[in-house]
């Protein structure tokens, strides 16, 4: 295929490709909701270079079906009810069709008239359905275009309020972003904030305020923040207030707002990108009550109005800001018309120059729908949500989080105690995702993951919805379950690891005891060793003390009728034991071994000169008046023994006697043959010990 299509070869390939697209909405619901590729499958099924010669249709409708069609999200999907719809339509698809057919290029009246003018009357039929302030109309101050998003839309109003409240030194001078303040909310888009950039604000221009408790600007919280940076020297530029909301569809007070951005000067801009379309329904346009306030107003009619990507309807109440702001005329663009000033260049109401026939496919929808058309579309999802809204505040299951007065429904699912509750919600998302029947989003409300349903597909139909709401409870159900399998096997495994961990501390504890308890009778084993070990110590040492010999008794003197002497106990010093004396008589009295004799009988012994005796044996002294008996040694309770010397010695001397016992006193007579005689009577005697076992 080297030449150009011939009228003939278009229309027929013409055919093919609308037959296709008719083929393709016809079975839509049969493809998957969302596109079930990977990242770079598709590039994967494309040559790595151009052909080199043409192809026939076919072998490209055929390519569209093996290699394109796979990788498609469906938003014209009956069950697609993801983001905010992207509508198009039969007439839609005719318009643009035409649209390039003609292949306009639309930038000043000059290079299409029809284009411009066309656009003019077409802006100003929806700024009559709409129910716009008369500004916004051509006959007016202002005036609409189409833009090819509302991003664009809010740049180009956020460049128009910088030219005003600048007065026009921005063209000259650049911007001083340290001067200028612009206000947004927390639920504002994203878009707000990329203008801000660009446009040379940067972020920190920009004042967040706080919200309601409907998500929705508060006036207060905007008229205090404008108050405290005009108070330090900030010129607000800007205040963005939206009408539906991208995560909620909350809507911010104009009526309330407008009046305050007026007293301080700024530009009032309105972001109705989904939910401004819905004012064609006469009984849904008090949601915008006190749209007059505005300085512009953005929506999308290729959102929910049965109108292809992109055809955003942009209008200023002032247009002459907005052509301040971006109008540039190089000598090449020069030409009559314009240099009347009696015509609108539309390349001056946008960023770019070029610009497409959009208003084509405009035209055709409102022509194909008409006005009631539109409405009973808007409408039959507006009715749609109203229901599931309905369901889920009956179901148990499910929460509606915030107001839904259009086709946007925020849906929280309820989980059992001790579920992570985003966690399970985005679990529910992914499976009903995943399933292919559905496609749905999320967002978050109070820090909590919600689910969004956005009802607005062509095809959508109460049958879609019932089944969107069975697989919602479906889904639950089986996660609910899930999860309460998974918290009984989780409690199962704790009360098994506190068992087995009681079980543990039981054995260690009986252990313990054990140890212990062997501990101790080793202990008292041990002890019991000792004991035995020392009492046969001891019993060793009385052992050897009893084999030790007898001390010899010392000499007495000898006399008619003397026996041994007695060997009597001896007592430690203060017992009270008193010595004995041999009588003359030898009579003997007895005396309890250890026992001192009494008081009375050792004067009577002294008196008569009788010895007494006692266990085991008796000495007699010999009777002899001048002669005195003296007291045998033995061993005390100490174990040591006075010696048969140290007596005679005390016996001698009268002294080393104590207690009781009265003192023998010791003749001054004493002849040197009695000493004799009482000597050799001791050396013939025999010796007896004092122990019994002796």
């Amino acid at each position: 295929m080297t030449g150009h299509m011939t009228p003939e070869e278009f229309r027929q390939h013409g055919h093919e490709v609308v037959d296709w697209i008719a083929d393709y909405w016809a079975g839509i619901a049969a493809h998957p909701v969302r596109s079930q590729v990977s990242p770079g499958d598709v590039r994967a099924m494309l040559p790595a270079t151009a052909p080199e010669q043409g192809e026939p249709v076919s072998a490209v409708l055929a390519d569209l079906e093996r290699v394109v069609l796979p990788g498609v999200t469906h938003w014209q999907h009956p069950g697609f009810f993801g983001y905010f719809p992207a509508n198009t339509s039969g007439p839609s698809v005719l318009g643009d069709l035409l649209s390039a057919g003609l292949g306009v290029q639309g930038m000043s009246w000059v290079t299409s008239p029809a284009a411009t003018e066309l656009e003019q009357h077409v802006m100003d039929w929806f700024a009559d359905l709409l129910g716009l302030p008369a500004s916004f109309r051509t006959t007016g101050t202002g005036g609409g275009v189409v833009q090819d998003s509302s991003s664009g839309a809010n740049l180009v109003a956020l460049l128009a309020a910088l030219h005003r409240v600048s007065k026009g030194a921005t063209l000259r001078q650049g911007v001083r972003p340290e001067d200028f303040t612009v206000y947004v909310s927390a639920e504002t888009h994203s878009s707000m904030e990329k203008a801000a950039r660009i446009a040379g604000l940067g972020t920190d221009s920009i004042r967040v305020v706080e919200v309601d408790a409907e998500l929705a600007m508060s006036p207060r919280a905007l008229e205090q923040r404008l108050e405290r940076d005009v108070a330090r020297g900030f010129v607000p530029v800007l205040i963005c207030a939206t009408i539906g909301t991208t995560s909620t569809t909350a809507i911010d007070p104009l009526a309330e707002l407008g009046p305050i951005c007026q007293r301080f000067g700024a530009w009032l801009h309105v972001d109705a990108a989904y939910a401004g379309v819905s004012a064609v329904v006469p009984e849904l346009r008090p949601l915008q009550a006190g749209v007059e306030w505005a300085d512009s107003y953005t929506t999308d009619a290729h959102k929910w109005l049965l109108t292809g990507f992109d055809a955003t309807l942009f209008w200023v109440a002032d247009r002459a800001a907005l052509t301040g702001a971006l109008s540039i005329l190089p000598e090449y663009l020069r030409n009559a018309a314009t240099d009347t000033g009696a015509v609108v260049d539309y390349r001056d109401w946008q960023i770019e120059l070029g610009r497409r026939f959009r208003a084509l496919k405009l035209w055709f929808v409102v022509r194909w729908y008409g006005a009631e058309g539109l409405r009973e579309h808007i409408r039959s999802h507006v009715a749609l949500a109203q229901e599931l809204a309905g369901w889920a505040r009956a179901d148990d299951r499910f929460d509606v989080v915030a107001p839904h007065p259009l086709s946007l429904v925020c849906l929280q699912p309820r989980w059992a105690r001790g579920v992570d509750a985003d966690v399970a919600t985005m679990t529910l998302l992914d499976r009903l995702n995943d399933g292919g029947e559905v496609f749905l989003t999320h967002t978050t409300v109070a820090g909590r993951a919600v689910l969004r349903v956005a009802i607005g597909a062509p095809a959508t139909t109460r049958a879609h919805v019932e089944r969107l709401w069975t697989l919602l409870r479906e889904g639950h159900d089986w996660l609910a379950n899930d999860f309460a399998e998974q918290q009984a096997e989780q409690r199962a495994r704790e009360v098994a690891e506190r068992q087995a961990a009681a079980e543990k501390a039981a054995a260690e504890a009986a252990a313990a005891e054990q140890a212990a308890a062997e501990q101790a009778a080793g202990e008292l084993a041990a002890a019991a060793e000792r004991a035995a070990a020392e009492q046969a110590a001891a019993d060793g040492a009385a052992g050897d003390q009893a084999a030790e010999p007898a001390a010899e008794p010392a000499d007495a003197p000898s006399g008619a009728g003397s026996a041994a002497p007695h060997v009597a106990p001896a007592t430690e010093p203060g017992s009270g034991a008193a010595q004995e004396a041999p009588t003359d008589e030898g009579s003997t009295g007895e005396a309890s071994p250890g026992e001192p004799p009494t008081d009375d009988a050792a004067p009577a012994d002294a008196a008569t000169g009788e010895g007494t005796t006692g266990d085991p044996a008796a000495a007699e002294a010999p009777n002899n008046e001048d002669s005195v008996g003296y007291a045998a040694a033995s061993e005390g309770p100490t174990g040591n023994s006075t010696t048969d010397e140290t007596a005679a010695a005390e016996a001698a001397t009268g002294e080393g006697t104590t207690g009781d016992t009265p003192t023998v006193e010791t003749p001054a007579a004493w002849d040197e043959t009695a000493a004799q005689a009482s000597a050799q009577t001791d050396l013939a005697a025999p010796v007896e010990s004092s122990d019994p076992a002796r």
